[in-house]
């Protein structure tokens, strides 16, 4: 998985983490996230723009092309 966290060293604080294509479907809390379980997981629709945002915890996303 190509996973680059950027941001504060807090659980599931507001980051951006890139995502390759092969990693999809894309979900949020990701197993590798500290708090893996802090809240419902929850599908993102990536795919069209290349750009998501939880809706729970804030975490930007972005698709590696």
């Amino acid at each position: 998985m190509a996973t680059t966290f950027k941001g504060t060293n807090t659980p599931n604080d507001r980051q951006t983490i890139q995502i390759a294509r092969q990693d999809l479907p894309l979900h949020c809390p990701l197993p590798e996230m500290s708090l893996w379980n802090s809240h419902p997981r929850v599908y993102l629709p990536i795919e069209t723009t290349g750009k998501a945002k939880c809706p729970y915890c804030g975490t930007d996303f972005i698709l590696e092309e």
